[in-house]
């Protein structure tokens, strides 16, 4: 088994941890986000990357991987939230990176360091606290072709949109701050190798969040029949 990093084919051998599943991707198309089969998908190809609010500085591995964005000139669709999303900002800014959108409820964007497009998602003013900001985080989810998110193993958010993007048949490279590992997700099987290195509390979160979803996916988790 191989895993591709910082542009390097290198061999895996063994678990990240004893008795634990093994983090290394799984011959995605894009496990370097710079790989696909369809070309001219490639073209227009657009990103939806997000991460927790409460994660302020980006990994250099995870840099690196925007680095590759760039060089493939994806499209960027990237929310208005504190924390990583600015972040993220912040470093397609300082590469005056013009290909970004930035969605933001009713157009109101808190956060928009590159002064990019704003793409307005409709939400109703009942609406209030989570989902209200969770409405663009699934129009985001409903355009894009693929995820990237960085994970700390706890924010409900990004693991929200985790799990839209699979229930939407769409792959996510998950950067999982918690072993500073890159893993491929392209099923609900795979996520649950990735919450087996999260606490009981998290995998009760994704529990939750899988209900909400039972009417909109029949593909249940290893944690869904367990509890």
């Amino acid at each position: 088994m191989y895993l591709v990093e910082d542009g390097l084919v290198r061999p895996v051998s063994g678990n990240l941890a004893r008795g634990q599943a093994s983090l290394s991707p799984t011959g995605s198309r894009i496990k370097d986000l710079c790989v696909s089969d369809d070309k001219n998908k490639v073209k227009g190809m657009k990103i939806f990357i997000a991460g927790p609010r409460a994660v302020t500085n980006l990994d250099r591995p995870f840099e690196k991987r925007l680095n590759g964005i760039v060089n493939k000139n994806y499209a960027i669709l990237v929310g208005d939230a504190p924390g990583v999303d600015k972040a993220v900002q912040s470093y397609f800014f300082s590469l005056n990176y013009p290909n970004v959108t930035v969605y933001a409820s009713n157009g109101k964007a808190r956060t928009n360091v590159g002064k990019w497009p704003i793409k307005s998602v409709p939400v109703s003013d009942k609406t209030k606290g989570f989902d209200y900001y969770a409405a663009k985080d699934k129009a985001m989810a409903d355009s894009a072709d693929y995820g990237f998110m960085l994970w700390n193993g706890e924010s409900r958010g990004t693991l929200t949109n985790i799990i839209n993007l699979l229930t939407r048949d769409k792959e996510v490279l998950i950067y999982f701050t918690p072993k500073n590992s890159f893993v491929t997700v392209s099923s609900f099987e795979r996520l649950d190798s990735v919450l087996s290195f999260c606490s009981d509390s998290t995998k009760k979160l994704y529990h939750r969040i899988c209900s909400e979803h039972t009417n909109k996916h029949s593909q249940l988790s290893l944690y869904d029949k367990t509890l």
